[in-house]
Formats: C-alpha cells, sequence, structure tokens
C-alpha cells in the first residue's frame, strides 16, 4: 500500500486542475450564497456536505496510503471529534460552548462532520509547512501556530452562520490555547510519522478555505 488508490488522478495535471477550480468554485459559490438571505438556509444545509467532498477530493490527490497514513488520518479524526465532545460536556478545554444546526448530524451533541474538519485544517497545514527546513518540532510548533490563526477568522464566521456558539457569543482565550494544544499534538504525529507529506491540491484547499472565511470575517 505504499502508493495511492487513486494514483492515476494523483499523475494528472489536469485532474489537479479541475479538482483546484471545483474547490474555487465552490467556496466562492458559498460566499455568495451565504451572504444572501434568501438562499442562506441552502448553503447551510451544504456545509457538511462540502467539507467532507473536500477530504474526498485530498485525500484522492493523497501519495502514500501505508498504514503510518491510515493511522494518522483515523487518529485525527478520533482525537479531533472526542476532544470536542469532551469540551462540549466538559467546558474545561476550549470553554463554554454548544454547537448549532449548521454542520449536521451530531452524536453526544457533536457534529460527526467536525473531526473532518480537523484532518482538513491538520492535513492542508501540514502539507504547507512541510517543505520548511527546520526541526521538526519546529515545524509542528508553526503548523499549530497558524492553524490557531486561522481559527482567529473561523470563529466570527462559525457564530454567525450557526456553526456553534460560545456563551454570551464571547470566544473565549482558553478556545485558542485548547486549538493549540490538541493541533500541535496532532502536527508532532503529521511530522514525525513515516508518510508522504506532499500533496498538490492541499494549498488549493487552503487557499480556498482561507478566502472563504477571510471574505465572510469582513462581512459579518
Amino acid at each position: 500500500m505504499n502508493q495511492s488508490i487513486f494514483a492515476p488522478a494523483k499523475q494528472s495535471s489536469k485532474a489537479l486542475q479541475f479538482a483546484a477550480g471545483f474547490l474555487l468554485v465552490a467556496h466562492v459559490a458559498g460566499i455568495t450564497g451565504l451572504t444572501w438571505s434568501l438562499t442562506r438556509p441552502y448553503f447551510q444545509w451544504a456545509t457538511p456536505i462540502n467539507l467532507v467532498v473536500s477530504a474526498l477530493l485530498l485525500l484522492l490527490f493523497h501519495r502514500q496510503w501505508n498504514r503510518a497514513f491510515i493511522f494518522f488520518l483515523v487518529f485525527t479524526y478520533v482525537l479531533g471529534y472526542g476532544i470536542e465532545v469532551i469540551g462540549v460536556h466538559s467546558e474545561v478545554i476550549f470553554g463554554s460552548y454548544q454547537y448549532g444546526r449548521t454542520l449536521g448530524i451530531k452524536v453526544m451533541d457533536v457534529p460527526l462532520v467536525i473531526g473532518v474538519n480537523w484532518f482538513i485544517l491538520s492535513y492542508c497545514i501540514g502539507s504547507i509547512c512541510a517543505g520548511l527546513s527546520v526541526h521538526p518540532v519546529v515545524k509542528s510548533l508553526l503548523a499549530a501556530i497558524l492553524m490557531v490563526l486561522l481559527d482567529f477568522f473561523i470563529e466570527p464566521v462559525a457564530i454567525h452562520f450557526d456553526f456553534w456558539h460560545w456563551k454570551n457569543e464571547v470566544v473565549p482565550l482558553r478556545n485558542f490555547l485548547g486549538w493549540f494544544a490538541v493541533a500541535w499534538i496532532i502536527q508532532i504525529f503529521w511530522v514525525y510519522l513515516p508518510f508522504s507529506k506532499q500533496n498538490h491540491l492541499a494549498a488549493y484547499l487552503l487557499i480556498a478555505q482561507t478566502i472563504f472565511f477571510l471574505i465572510l470575517y469582513s462581512i459579518v
């Protein structure tokens, strides 16, 4: 299992261009659809679908499906989802918050798709930082900081569009500290597990998501 199970797609520049274009169009459409009150409910409903499709496309272009990567995939989802369950019910890790309806089906008051979101952000930012010529620990720290920085712009958007809500709609400092801790744990596994960190689609997906949240951040 050293090669991607989707190797033909990975090797095709046309497939990459199509996937990157699709992600960009989908996120731009999401911006338009969410800001227009008439279409907002439909685009809120489609949000978890967009996350799942984005993750599948990302995996489509992953290069090395070995045991280490499969472990990382499962570990990141389970940790991301599990820590949110603990966070929602204990209010210890991130603060006092609850999920809204936008992210879809919930189990134990946490949307199942939230683990997918942790995986996407961890993978994309980890892939971007993989080429840095620094110590692996420093690399993981930088990636975790970037994840927290992106979360800073995500939070107001998430509140406005009913992704999740904080007590009194005030995002506590604890949230960003918690995000950093979880992100750093994931990135430590990312840098040290032996699998290919190169994925050409990761940069495009990260750019699309960053544009999405920055524009909506400026609007809300």
